[in-house]
Order: structure tokens, then sequence, then C-alpha cells
């Protein structure tokens, strides 16, 4: 059968490490394997430099015999390890939880002593308040999401530059999700199956916004609960969500037709153009005799969709990362990472600002375990291939507290179709350094504001994202040391303070508002941003960036206005520029309609 012959070749395979090509001056060393833990589906990294690990053993029990795999009865598990002696390979192993209530749990994010973990239909919180590794308190943070054991669910959770959370869920509605505060989000689509638990959706849903939110979604939450908000919808299935230190989203989308998958920058409230606009067809439906399956696949010629990013082909996206160190060299300051398990690869992007958004830049295979691209995309190679290269199926990439890059291998040689043929749950974790360089987890004291200040320079996303919230909670007594970022040699340390600059009291927002002058527009857009996230905008600061040379500041202007009635907005509109530029117009327009 397939299942014994899958076996037979994970056992010859297992003990064959494959090679990973990647950039001469960078190497790989396995960092973690079976049995410390299985099947990885998402990773973290704490402040003390260990690793935490979604692991999906119980995959799809509808579809794979659990009396022929790894199978735990007690539910699946959150691991943590360890490299305690900073040898560059993991040596400690440890169960955190395992809970009947994490069925193939597909995110996890450390949050100091909070445990947040994505696990449709529920996004959980274990707190571990004496931080002895054992949870001491479960909540249900927010439930209601689609997608139960299913791949096109909620994922992992990420710490903005701004403090809160940003996560994602796919396609596999529908979503009814009350926030603390009791707004109400209501997703839908005419998307159905891939488990026994998704027969029923529906598109035209109204959240309590009065909008129509369709299929996938990026979401933002404030850490209390309150304030879900929809950042760009109308996804298949983006599997994870990165936002950059200026307030950039961006993430990756599988397709139906084995041609269509890309990877994308997501504006703020973007239709990403998977469905029809309210989620009742699919895009067949919509396709003009003319177009190619990718215009039509996302709509691309329909006015109000955002534009697609790079066109990788064939393939199964999954995690997703942006690189903001220098541990790795400078030269690789700004990587866009994107794992693709269907490709047996990571592709590599360099981002460009362009206009008034963002172009990921021209596309490299930057690690992958083929030595040539494999555009074929093979999604079951049990019977096909015994080639353990092409098992290599990294479920996600994430840059560790040390710098490094961190790749989880679900290791099976099925990919997709909510199957698989390894029954042995065996993974790996990767780790890419430079060549010749020990990189080691930098010991962060927290008791300090030297501490937190490194901590807030720290490539790790939700590290950082911890000292964000302690330097804030510190208030105007910090500012001085806040504002000195503003001088590194970092373009990303300087957004970062630029955000909490905005809210360390009236003279932090002062500081932030001069930076709107400042020569560089992507100073003056963060600027713009954090003022407004912390609502520290007002009309006048509108008026004079209405008129903005730069495209870009003026979408964030846009952006900005949205929130203020229409009547108060119309003396901002006056200048040709900003009101007939050709790449916001569309967004103006529908803004029009919905503030009337």
């Amino acid at each position: 059968t397939a299942v014994a012959f899958a076996f037979f070749l994970n056992a010859c395979n297992a003990d064959k490490k494959p090679e990973l090509f990647l950039p001469d001056d960078l190497e790989a060393t396995l960092w973690a394997e079976s049995p410390m833990f299985y099947n990885p589906t998402n990773m973290d990294v704490d402040v003390r430099g260990r690793i935490w690990i979604t692991e999906a053993v119980n995959y799809r029990n509808f579809n794979n015999d659990s009396t022929n795999h790894l199978y735990h009865e007690k539910g699946d598990r959150i691991m943590i390890l360890e490299d305690s002696d900073q040898d560059g390979t993991a040596d400690v192993s440890k169960v955190f939880i395992q809970d009947k209530d994490l069925v193939s749990p597909l995110g996890i994010a450390v949050m100091g002593n909070k445990i947040l973990v994505s696990c449709s239909p529920h996004l959980i919180i274990y707190t571990d308040v004496n931080q002895d590794d054992v949870p001491d308190k479960k909540e249900i943070f927010l439930t209601g999401f689609g997608g139960l054991d299913h791949d096109h669910s909620l994922h992992a959770v990420v710490t903005g530059p701004d403090g809160n959370w940003y996560f994602n869920t796919g396609n596999a509605g529908p979503h009814v999700v009350q926030d603390k505060s009791g707004w109400t989000l209501r997703s839908g689509s005419i998307y159905t199956g891939g488990s026994p638990y998704n027969s029923i959706n529906e598109g035209n849903m109204k959240s309590d916004d009065g909008k129509i939110w369709v299929g996938g979604l990026a979401l933002r939450i404030n850490p209390d609960g309150t304030g879900l908000k929809v950042m760009g919808h109308n996804f298949r299935n983006s599997y994870e969500s990165i936002i950059d230190s200026y307030g950039n989203l961006w993430q990756n989308d599988n397709d139906d037709q084995v041609v269509a998958c890309r990877v994308s920058w997501l504006m703020e409230g973007g239709n990403a153009g998977y469905f029809s606009t309210d989620g009742t067809r699919y895009w067949q439906a919509d396709q003009r005799p003319w177009q190619d399956i990718f215009t039509a696949h996302w709509h691309q010629e329909d006015p109000g969709v955002m534009p697609a990013g790079d066109r990788s082909g064939a393939g199964a996206p999954t995690g997703i990362t942006l690189n903001e160190g220098d541990e790795l060299g400078e030269k690789y300051r700004g990587l866009l990472l994107s794992a693709d398990a269907g490709r047996n690869t990571i592709f590599g992007y360099m981002p460009n600002q362009k206009g008034s958004g963002y172009d990921p830049g021209q596309r490299k295979n930057f690690i992958s375990s083929l030595s040539t691209d494999n555009r074929l995309y093979v999604w079951n190679d049990t019977l096909q291939n015994t080639n353990s290269a092409m098992w290599f199926r990294p479920s996600d990439v994430m840059i560790g507290t040390d710098g490094a890059i961190y790749v989880a291998d679900w290791y099976d040689p099925v990919v997709g179709g909510h199957q698989m043929n390894d029954s042995t749950g065996y993974g790996r974790i990767y780790r890419i350094t430079p060549k010749g360089k020990n990189l080691k987890s930098p010991v962060l004291d927290f008791n300090t504001t030297e501490g937190l200040i490194q901590a807030l320079k720290n490539p790790a996303i939700n590290v950082r994202g911890q000292a964000y919230g302690i330097l804030k909670a510190k208030g105007t007594s910090v500012l001085n040391e806040v504002s000195s970022l503003i001088k590194s040699n970092n373009p990303y340390h300087q957004a970062r303070a630029i955000w909490l600059m905005a809210e360390l009291g009236d003279s932090g927002a002062q500081q932030v508002a001069k930076l709107l002058d400042d020569p560089n527009e992507i100073t003056r857009a963060t600027a713009l941003r954090a003022l407004r996230t912390h609502k520290k905008i007002n009309t006048n600061l509108l008026e004079k960036l209405s008129a903005d040379k730069s495209p870009f500041v003026r979408r964030e202007t846009i952006l900005a206005l949205q929130e203020i009635p229409f009547k108060d907005a119309q003396p901002y509109l006056k200048s040709k520029d900003f009101l007939f530029s050709v790449d916001i117009a569309n967004k103006l327009l529908q803004w029009k309609s919905i503030r009337r």
C-alpha cells in the first residue's frame, strides 16, 4: 500500500539529511529533529532564544488512519526546544501543553508569559504566571473561526510596531467572531470542502462596521481583546502574514489551478480578489474571454482589487518572515522570505517601494533542497520519487533572537490534499547563519531601560514586541532613550522608535509630527501611520499631507481621511495630484460612497 511504502521510504531517508542550496556566504545546519518534536506547523522564539513549536500529529484523521500513523490520544502538543550550551544544536525538548482542544494547530506566538495558539475555531491564550514552562491559565481569547482541522483556517499572531496583534485566517469560513467589546466580524464565501467540518459557508455577510468582508482575512486586535479590525480580505488561504517595522503587511497566498500562487504587499483594507466582491462566485464565473488564468484568478482587471504581487507559480505557500537585522550581513537586511512546501524551497525577495505601494522585487530560490527550481510541483511524491530532497517541506521560516534564520521542515512526500504519508511524524529544524560566524542568542535584560532598548532592536518580532509594551508603560521617562534610535544606522530601528515615540506623551507625539517634514517619504508615511493609529493626528496635518508630493504618503492620507466624516474631509480634497492620482482613485471613490 502507499502507506506501507511511505513508511519504508521514510525509514530509508530519515538519516539522510538533504543538502540545502543557499547563498555561498551562508551555511545551513540541522538544529533539531524528531523525536524532539513531530510534524512542525509553526514556530516562534522567546526572549531566551528558545524555539516553540506547534505540532500537528493528529492531522486530518478523517483522511489519515490514526492506526497507521503516529497519534496523540490526549491531543496535539506545544513543544519548547532549547540550545542550552549555545553550540548551534538544540539539546533540550519539553512539552509545554498537550490539549484535546489542539487539533492540528497552525500558529504560535510567545508574548512574554502569554502563549497564543491559533487552532480553529479558537485563538487560545495559555498563561504561564510563574514562568515554569507549565501553563497556569487557559483562555479562549477569540472563537468562531471556521476551519476546524483544515489548512484554510486560523494562523499565527505577530506583534506589530504599534504594539497590537496581527494575524490571519483562510477562507474555510464562515468566520463569526466577537471581540471583547462586543463588535462582531462576519465573513464567508462560497468555499466549502476539504474536511467534514466545512460543509456550510456563505458570502454577502455584513459585519458590525456595515461592510462585506470575504474569504480569507488579515486582522488586527488590541492585546486586551478589543478593536478587532479587518486589514485586508478576499484571500484564498494566506498561511501566515508578517508585518514589518514600518507597518507594512506581507503575505503569500495559494491558488486552485497550480499556476497562480503569489507573494504580495497588502495595502490596508485591500481586496485580494479571489472571489467576487461579495464572496458568492468563484473567479471562474467572472473570467472574461480574453483573460489568462492568473489575471482572472485574482480579478486583476476589476476595480478596487489590489495588485497580485509576484506570480510565484505552482506551489503551496506556507510561512513568511522579513529579516530586519544585520546579523546575517547588511546586504540581507530587508530580505523577505516566503516558504513554499510544494516547491521544496524558501523564496527570497528584496522588496522595493514603488509609487503608492511596494513591489516584492525579483524572486530567488534562497533556500532549497533542490539544485534547480522545481517548477512542476508534484504534490504527492509517495510513489513518484524516493529522493529525500523532494521531501523537504518547509512549513515555516522565522528569525531568531540571534539573527539566524530558522526553517521548520514537515518532511513528507505529500503536501496538500489534507493528507500525509509519513507515518512517523518526522520533522526537522534547520538553522541558517553566516559561514564561520558563531551567532549566539543575546541575554536580554527587561529590568533596565538600556536592556529594553536592546530588546526593541532585536530581529525577533515578538521579542521586540514585548519590549515595546514595557517601554510604552514607562511613558515619557524613556523618551530620550527611545528617540536616540532615530539616529540608528538601521532604518528599521528608526521606524520602531517612531511608533513608540507617538505613544510617549504629547512631547513624543510632537517629535513624531516633525518627521512629517522629513525628506524620506517612507519616514513621513511611518510618522503618519503612527500618529493615526495612536489617535494623535489632526485635520491640520491631514490638510498638509493631502498635498504631499509622494503618492505613497497621499495613499496613507486617504486611509486616515476614512476615519473622519466626509463633510469635514472635503477641504483637503482640493489638490489635483491628491484627488486624481491614478493609483488611489478607486480607493477614493469607494471611500466617498461609504461616507456619503
